[in-house]
């Protein structure tokens, strides 16, 4: 089967002895890179494919040689989020993907209780015409999420080719492939090792909607964490961390850490029983933690393989400012110095 059209919305193909007999989405599939098979499946089903002129609906039709198959695809609709002209911190760009520093606050996908005023409506009013349809919809492609106060880097797709790459990347939590996350959290106590994974499977809370929990049952979840600081003083400790994650479960470094005992700083959710350890601290670092008003978590670094290409990229974000007023106010307590215990 040979392409002969290089239209962005319609395509041409004239199947050959090699591809005859094959089943008309998997072949379109092959044929077609700008779509998913289940895309291309629903513009089947939806009349937008026809062979020797003739609509055909069904997917599982057998093609047969010589016969011409055209796919017309109507453009994406519009999204039902409003764009809004919310600004951005962009690392990168450009036809296919998009790479944001996320502030602290920002709610990536709208839904009931935030409606507007997500990374979503920012992305359609920055992308604009971009956007070339995910599923048939002129939306960004959201393939992974930050909590809303969990600030640093996310990338999205534009395309539903770079969508549907990116998301097997993601699916694949970077066990064969360049795709990695680490980052920055601040917990309470001191760990016991330098390093250490936590293995845990994670599921609903069953006393809180609200909450994820570790319970057999639940789904895979990996966590691996290194010290890379360690503060503290009579009667308290924090620990920076560098946590690297292996899956991507909700949640997952909260409820990780606070099941080891050593939740994220500021995190109310589920370290709400360590609030009185904020007594102890020096008074700086008091008011840098009741000033966060959310947990000490940062995406500080996102690796993957571009969807068209394959290049490697890598992108890094600095602690935000709360976090780093939090650090300055640890500094003094700063446990591995030379001639403190470390």
């Amino acid at each position: 089967m040979q392409s002969v059209s290089d239209f962005t919305e319609e395509w041409q193909v004239i199947v050959d002895a090699e591809t005859a007999g094959g089943r008309l989405d998997a072949v379109l599939a092959r044929q077609v890179s700008a779509f998913s098979r289940s895309r291309i499946k629903d513009l089947i089903v939806g009349g937008a494919v026809s062979i020797n002129g003739q609509t055909v609906a069904e997917p599982n039709y057998r093609l047969k040689t010589g016969e011409i198959v055209e796919l017309v695809a109507p453009p994406p609709e519009e999204a039902e989020p409003a764009p809004e002209d919310i600004p951005l911190t962009i690392l990168y760009e450009d036809d296919q993907v998009i790479v944001i520093d996320k502030p602290v606050g920002l709610v990536v996908h709208p839904a009931p209780g935030n409606p507007s005023g997500t990374l979503v409506n920012a992305l359609l009013y920055h992308c604009g015409d971009s956007l070339l349809g995910i599923g048939g919809v002129k939306r960004p492609g959201i393939v992974h999420r930050l909590d809303k106060d969990t600030s640093g880097v996310m990338v999205a797709a534009k395309t539903e080719r770079a969508h549907a790459d990116l998301a097997a990347q993601f699916a694949d939590h970077g066990r064969t492939g360049p795709l990695h996350r680490a980052y920055t959290a601040f917990v309470w106590g001191r760990t016991q090792q330098g390093s250490g994974t936590v293995d845990a499977p994670l599921g609903r809370d069953a006393q809180s909607r609200l909450k994820q929990a570790v319970r057999q049952g639940g789904r895979e979840a990996i966590t691996h964490y290194t010290a890379e600081t360690r503060f503290g003083d009579e009667g308290w400790d924090i620990t920076r961390l560098e946590c690297r994650l292996e899956t991507g479960r909700t949640h997952q470094i909260r409820v990780h850490m606070a099941h080891i005992g050593h939740p994220l700083v500021g995190d109310t959710l589920y370290a709400s029983g360590f609030a009185t350890k904020v007594r102890r601290l020096p008074e700086a670092a008091a008011e840098a933690v009741s000033a966060l008003g959310r947990q000490a978590l940062h995406a500080a670094e996102l690796g993957f393989a571009h969807p068209i290409t394959g290049e490697e990229m890598g992108f890094y974000s600095d602690l935000p400012d709360d976090l780093q007023r939090l650090e300055q106010a640890l500094m003094p307590f700063d446990r591995s110095l030379p001639g403190r215990a470390g």
